[in-house]
C-alpha cells in the first residue's frame, strides 16, 4: 500500500506561483518577446553593496543559525522602524527574524489555532498563503470580502462577537495585494481595538508598505503595541526575493512566545543572509532609486490602460488591479492577453471577490512595459 496523505494536498489547486511559472514557460517556447506581469518578482538588480556583504559574510566553519537572529540584524531592524516610523523599538525583545513573510506567514496559525478559537479570517481577494496556512493547520478559514465600493477595506462590523470571541487571529494586507489598496490609520484603531477586546492575534503583513506612489503608509505597529504582529520582508523593498529574509515585531512576551515556538520549526534565517539583511535594512537610498523606477512603470501602464478605456483601482504596493473590458470574464481576458505573450494574474485566482479584475505586477523593465502596451490589445 501507498501512503496516504492528507486529503487536504489533493483538494487545493495548484498554488498560483507554480501555475504562473508553467505559463511563462509555455511562452517563452514561442519564440516570441514575453511581458510577464504575473508573479511579483521584479528584475531590477539586487543592489551591489547587498550583495557584496553576503559575500563577506561566508565563515570559514558553517553553524547552525538561531531562530533569535544576529544582534546586527536585529538592531538593523529596529533602526529602520525608528528612521521610517518614528518607532522605539527593543531590538533584542521586540524583533526577530524570519525565512521572509510567506514563511512567518504559513507558521503562525499552527501556534495560534486551537479547539476554543479556531476561526482564522483572512482577506479576499487575498496572497493565496493566508488561506492556505489556515487550512494547514486545522483552523477555520473565513473571507473577509473586500470590494471597491469599501476602498477594499473589511467590514468589521459584519463579524459577530460570538465569531470575535472565537477568533485566533486576523491576517491584514495594507498595502494590499493584489489590489493595491491602502488602509486610513482609522482602519487599523477599529482592528486592533477589536484584537484587545477579544484576545485574538491581528497579524499584519506589510511588505509593500516602502512601494507608495503617494504618501508613505504608516505601520498597524504605530497605532498598538498589543495583540498584534507586523511583518517587513525584504523581497520587494531592496530586490531580495531569492534571500528570503524578513523580520517580525511584536510586544516582548508574544515574540518571546514566537520565538520558543519556531525553534521547532527549524526555519532560523542563515547568518550569511541576516548580515546581507543588516545592510539592506540600515539603507534607504536604494529604496527610493526603486520606488523611482516602479513610478516609471506605474506610469507607463496606467496612462495605456486608461487609453484603451480600463479603469484601475490602488496606489500601493507595485501592483495594477484593473477591471477586464465589459462582457469579458477575467479569465478570458488574462487568455486574451496571453495570445501576445502578456501575462497576467485573473483576479479570481485570489479569491471570489476578484471576479472581473485581472493583476498587473510591475516586474518587467520599463523598457518592456512599453513594449508590452505597444502589442497590447484594444
Amino acid at each position: 500500500m501507498k501512503p496516504q496523505l492528507r486529503p487536504l494536498l489533493a483538494e487545493l489547486s495548484a498554488y498560483l506561483q507554480e501555475k504562473a511559472g508553467a505559463q511563462r514557460e509555455a511562452a517563452q517556447r514561442s519564440g516570441k518577446p514575453v511581458f510577464d506581469f504575473g508573479i511579483g518578482d521584479p528584475r531590477e538588480p539586487t543592489p551591489a553593496f547587498i550583495r557584496e556583504a553576503l559575500k563577506a559574510a561566508i565563515p570559514e566553519v558553517s553553524q547552525y543559525p538561531s531562530v533569535a537572529g544576529l544582534p546586527v540584524l536585529r538592531k538593523a531592524a529596529a533602526g529602520y522602524l525608528k528612521r521610517r516610523f518614528g518607532l522605539a523599538v527593543d531590538p533584542d525583545r521586540e524583533i526577530m527574524p524570519c525565512q521572509g513573510a510567506k514563511e512567518a506567514l504559513f507558521h503562525l496559525p499552527l501556534t495560534a489555532v486551537s479547539r476554543e478559537r479556531p476561526i482564522c479570517f483572512f482577506p479576499d481577494p487575498a496572497y493565496p498563503v493566508y488561506e492556505r496556512a489556515i487550512l494547514f493547520a486545522g483552523g477555520e478559514p473565513r473571507r473577509m470580502p473586500l470590494v471597491e465600493e469599501r476602498t477594499f477595506l473589511p467590514d468589521l462590523d459584519a463579524v459577530s462577537a460570538d465569531d470575535w470571541q472565537r477568533t485566533a487571529l486576523f491576517f491584514d494586507n495594507y498595502p494590499h495585494n493584489p489590489t493595491g489598496a491602502a488602509a486610513p490609520v482609522a482602519h487599523h484603531q477599529k482592528l486592533l481595538g477589536l484584537a484587545r477586546e477579544h484576545g485574538f492575534l491581528a497579524v499584519c503583513d506589510e511588505p509593500y508598505v516602502d512601494l507608495y506612489a503617494k504618501e508613505p503608509p504608516h505601520t498597524a505597529y504605530s497605532v498598538s503595541r498589543e495583540n498584534v504582529l507586523v511583518i517587513h520582508s525584504l523581497s520587494k523593498r531592496s530586490g531580495m526575493t531569492g534571500y528570503r529574509s524578513g523580520f517580525m515585531a511584536g510586544e516582548p512576551d508574544l515574540i518571546a512566545k514566537l520565538r520558543e515556538a519556531r525553534a521547532n520549526f527549524g526555519v532560523a534565517p542563515q547568518s550569511i543572509v541576516q548580515q546581507a539583511a543588516a545592510v539592506a535594512w540600515d539603507d534607504d537610498a536604494h529604496v527610493e532609486e526603486r520606488r523611482k523606477v516602479f513610478a516609471q512603470k506605474r506610469a507607463v501602464l496606467a496612462a495605456h490602460l486608461k487609453k484603451i478605456g480600463l479603469r484601475t483601482s490602488g496606489e500601493g504596493a507595485f501592483y495594477l488591479w484593473v477591471h477586464v473590458p465589459e462582457g469579458e470574464t477575467s479569465e478570458l481576458y488574462a487568455a486574451r492577453l496571453a495570445e501576445r505573450n502578456i501575462l497576467v494574474v485573473p483576479g479570481p485566482s485570489f479569491g471570489p471577490s476578484g471576479k472581473g479584475f485581472i493583476r498587473l505586477a510591475m516586474v518587467p523593465t520599463v523598457e518592456d512595459c512599453k513594449r508590452a502596451v505597444e502589442v497590447w490589445p484594444a
